[in-house]
């Protein structure tokens, strides 16, 4: 069972960038598909982006296309989130998650980090 802990949030102004890091615990990525996730006040969960732990596939949300990255080390230990160009908008809690196959809804995935929050200001 794997165990996910984010870091790398934090406050920072449009235009302004972060980088998201999603660690595992108890075991690596390796046969998981881990997926980066949002959840703005008052608003649904919804996927940011995606890849498969060989970094073989991946998936950005046309929200975020151009301006994320989603990345994997070679250890297969860290899943990483580049944000640059942040706008107001992607002011949300983060989250990564894993799971057993690849999907792009939440409840398409077992293992949850604690969330990380990003705030944007204008």
């Amino acid at each position: 069972q794997v165990q996910l802990v984010e870091s790398g949030g934090g406050l920072v102004q449009a235009g302004g960038s972060l980088r998201l890091s999603c660690a595992a615990s108890g075991s690596t990525f390796s046969n998981y598909f881990i997926g980066w996730f949002r959840q703005g006040p008052g608003k649904e969960r919804d996927i940011v982006a995606a890849i498969s732990w060989s970094g073989g596939s991946i998936y950005h949300a046309d929200a975020v296309k151009g301006r994320f990255t989603i990345s994997i080390n070679n250890a297969k230990t860290t899943v990483y989130l580049q944000m640059n160009s942040l706008k107001p908008e992607d002011t949300a809690v983060y989250y990564c998650a894993a799971s057993s196959g690849w999907g792009l809804n939440p409840y398409d995935y077992d293992y949850w980090g604690q969330g990380t929050q990003v705030s944007v200001s204008s």
